[in-house]
């Protein structure tokens, strides 16, 4: 039994789909599961709860946590330690692997334009400083051998059918469909890394039924060369068939925005991201398995046909 927790977000979809390569018992944990493959399992469950995540995981091979929890610092800093301890916890108790899907928050800003596997740790948003928390509360258990797991990093990510979760879905290909300018934050002179969510979700799989994959980081694979701010506008505007207009967002107008829109004020910390070149490597991963990461062109071209036309 191979078992998601927070199944229901776009990256537990396409993990679904992609552990059918491995196995037929899986096992779809969320507070409203819904059915992926025909036969999958279906768990409602609080994951903040520690005896409904127990057993949710009971007689599971391998856990895979992909939660994506509202987009709020209050929030982050209230469930997730909780939500990571229920998790060790109950796979420790049932003896599973895990595989925690992260994020780079919790990099020295300084690093990010090549962010590798060894990228010094330093975070300097609330955000990042509770994913650099729940990251160590993994880590401390690998080292100390109480637990098999996996720490697959992914950058910002995008997609087909992907709502609410992608930055670049709302800003660029929403907006563009509307009829209306794309956003872009800080500056479109800076290039920016995104992981294509379906490379992510099949190469979680592979590192979930690798057992040599376990107790490390993994960098999720990701097309290198990443395009600038101004290059996924023009590209992104090219496939839908729109002028490629766009209107820069700063910190005051992100502020501005956030009185109407909460989710967008949650984003003024995070805008260091887009006022540097963000790149990620995953030339790890890449040469360990043979993988060959989906081409932004490709990744734009498949979105466009199956969400806008």
């Amino acid at each position: 039994m191979q078992t998601i927790l927070g199944a229901g977000g776009a990256v537990g979809v396409e993990l679904a789909k992609a552990l059918r390569e491995y196995t037929n018992e899986i096992r779809l944990v969320s507070r409203n599961p819904k059915a992926v493959n025909p036969d999958d399992q279906l768990v409602p469950a609080d994951l903040t709860n520690s005896d409904e995540v127990l057993k949710a995981v009971k007689g599971s091979e391998v856990v895979y946590l992909t939660v994506g929890l509202p987009y709020n610092t209050k929030v982050w800093q209230r469930q997730w330690p909780l939500i990571m301890e229920n998790v060790i916890n109950a796979c420790k108790q049932v003896n599973a692997a895990l595989v925690f899907f992260d994020n780079i928050y919790m990099y020295d800003p300084n690093y990010l334009s090549f962010m590798t596997e060894e990228t010094p740790i330093n975070p300097v948003s609330k955000k990042g400083r509770v994913r650099n928390l729940i990251a160590n509360m993994l880590i401390n258990e690998m080292e100390k051998g109480e637990l098999r797991a996996v720490i697959a990093r992914s950058a910002d990510f995008y997609g087909p059918s992907i709502k609410n979760t992608s930055v670049l879905t709302e800003t660029v290909f929403n907006n563009f469909s509307k009829g209306k300018k794309a956003f872009w934050f800080s500056s479109v002179n800076f290039k920016h890394s995104f992981t294509y969510v379906p490379d992510a979700a099949r190469a979680t799989a592979l590192l979930g039924n690798t057992p040599e994959a376990f107790n490390q980081v993994w960098h999720l694979p990701t097309a290198s060369n990443p395009l600038t701010g101004k290059e996924w506008i023009e590209a992104i505007a090219k496939e839908m068939g729109v002028e490629p207009k766009y209107q820069l967002v700063s910190k005051f107008m992100l502020r501005l925005i956030g009185l109407f829109q909460p989710v967008m004020r949650e984003m003024t910390e995070m805008l260091y991201q887009y006022d540097r070149d963000y790149v990620f490597d995953s030339s790890k991963f890449e040469s360990y398995f043979d993988f060959k990461p989906t081409s932004y062109q490709t990744g734009i071209k498949t979105i466009v046909e199956q969400d806008y036309r």
